[in-house]
């Protein structure tokens, strides 16, 4: 993905794809403790016993992340990775590949210049969407281990593994349920996805006509860290409720989810776990953008060689 107008794709799509979805595993990979963090503090809720409310188990990015690898192991940190990984290849492949033959669609085969910024959002969150609708089954899977925290002792884990959690989820909730938190999911994807690629797209296209910057790791860098910030702070809510949806079946819809969370945690709840989120979402787009920058720089040069 390049800043800038209306440009065409120097690599093929299946060279695209391949190179987001390694690039998009690789972040994941390296970031999904912060991922599992985010999801605890997400999920915790206010305990009231009488008169008085508890204090919470998890505080904080490094607090969180300090309390699961004493309590349960730094493996624990990983929990989740499978599908992760599932999700980051279907999910993370389809997004940032479809965006530029996307944008391309909306501003149409004789548009010269730059491209309009609202159409990089739109173009972002469309792919965002599209990618969400197919890879949700490996998102639900990956929140609830994720959700899952240490056991008393006796009691049997809910899944044993990724391919556990999928066949015992369509066993006793059906096909149906793989898809449980698909409209928050649509909308957290598809708004978080126009956030940061139409972001990163805007911020690259800027930064490249300031006189000096080049297509370059800092400019990549750069890029990856206005992406990240800005698609925490649009899109924390509807991660929340996503998060909650998927680890909790009590919710009836995203409306009933969203509601009793205002109601019961207020509405700083909607930004539980901001900082470990930005962290998260920060670095993951950093880690990112840089690797599918090579990657394609890579792929570029197998396909012409």
């Amino acid at each position: 993905m390049v800043g800038g107008g209306n440009s065409k794709s120097d690599i093929s799509f299946a060279g695209l794809y391949a190179s987001s979805a390694f690039a998009a595993c690789f972040a994941e990979v390296c970031t999904i403790p912060l991922d599992t963090a985010k999801v605890r503090l997400q999920l915790q809720k206010q305990v009231i016993v009488g008169d008085a409310v508890t204090l919470p188990k998890y505080k904080g990015m490094l607090g969180t992340v300090a309390t699961i690898a004493r309590e349960e192991g730094l493996a624990a940190l990983w929990k989740g990775i499978v599908p992760g990984l599932h999700r980051q290849c279907l999910n993370g492949g389809l997004r940032i590949a479809l965006y530029d033959p996307v944008k391309n669609f909306y501003v149409g085969a004789d548009h010269v210049g730059d491209v309009p910024l609202y159409k990089k959002i739109l173009a972002g969150f469309t792919t965002g969407a599209i990618a969400i609708s197919v890879a949700n089954p490996t998102d639900l899977v990956k929140v609830r281990l994720q959700a899952e925290g240490k056991l008393q002792p006796g009691m049997p884990r809910r899944y044993s593994g990724s391919l556990n959690a999928y066949s015992t989820i369509v066993r006793q909730e059906g096909v149906g349920a793989l898809w449980t938190g698909i409209g928050p999911n649509i909308a957290r994807n598809g708004i978080i996805n126009a956030a940061e690629l139409a972001s990163y797209d805007q911020v690259k296209q800027t930064i490249l006509k300031i006189p000096g910057f080049t297509d370059n790791v800092v400019t990549h860098l750069l890029a990856g860290l206005g992406a990240g910030f800005f698609a925490v702070c649009v899109g924390s809510p509807v991660d929340v409720v996503k998060s909650r949806m998927m680890g909790d079946s009590s919710y009836k819809s995203t409306l009933d989810c969203f509601v009793k969370t205002l109601k019961n945690d207020g509405p700083f709840a909607f930004y539980k776990g901001f900082i470990p989120n930005f962290g998260r979402l920060g670095s993951w787009n950093v880690i990112m953008f840089l690797t599918l920058e090579q990657a394609k720089k890579f792929v570029k040069g197998l396909e012409s060689a």
